[in-house]
């Protein structure tokens, strides 16, 4: 792969995978190898992160299906190789944070994949992409859960920042591309639809009030 032809995205759209395709098998102890190595580049190139997230759930039983989207992010690579996250020195370092979900994206468990990213002065500092621990019924459900995890993160950063003497006068701003979600955290009144979710994500509401997050 070092000769290939770089692509400008790490994954096709609307990419599906399962753990059981038509396709055969590949010889895992190489598919663990290149994933691992993508994983240490993941540090710095938050870019493959969601690309990493699909690809790394098939590790006992890779296919040949799943060996082709690993080369694609490698093709990705080649043309990204002299890219990073630039931090300059700035006095407003404000904390921003971004989520984004893809809903029912496993066909295997029918679960959801979120993801955040921090954005503090110049560049991002910290991100992740996982897959939701519960069945989510909406899309506005996923975004909802999504951005009240993220704000768990976003409370202890907050008293992270304090302590290095960078206190947030200000509330923190997430960005979130679902306005019924947005919608849904600033609402005090608990809908029919929503008692199944379980309260511990209502906590996002708590932080709204408290004045700590922002949503827009």
């Amino acid at each position: 792969m070092e000769n290939c032809k770089p692509t400008p995205t790490p994954t096709a759209m609307g990419i599906k995978l399962r753990k059981d395709g038509a396709m055969k098998s590949v010889n895992p102890t190489l598919y663990k190898s290149i994933i691992g190595s993508l994983m240490y580049l993941m540090t710095t190139h938050p870019d493959i992160m969601y690309a990493m997230s699909l690809i790394s759930r098939f590790m006992k039983n890779p296919k040949a299906t799943h060996l082709q989207v690993v080369k694609r992010i490698l093709r990705y690579v080649q043309g990204k190789i002299g890219y990073g996250i630039m931090y300059r020195e700035i006095d407003d370092f404000r904390l921003i944070e971004y989520t984004y979900r893809d809903w029912v994206g496993s066909f295997d468990d029918r679960k959801s994949t979120f993801g955040y990213m921090f954005h503090l002065g110049s560049g991002a500092i910290s991100w992740a992409s996982k897959k939701q621990p519960i069945i989510s019924l909406s899309s506005a459900e996923v975004e909802y859960i999504a951005m009240t995890r993220v704000a768990y993160q976003a409370v202890w950063m907050r008293c992270m920042l304090k302590d290095l003497v960078h206190k947030q006068k200000e509330a923190t701003k997430l960005l979130c591309n679902n306005s019924s979600a947005i919608a849904l955290s600033k609402n005090v009144v608990f809908h029919r639809r929503i008692k199944h979710i379980d309260t511990r994500y209502h906590y996002i509401r708590e932080l709204i009030n408290a004045r700590e997050i922002t949503m827009e």
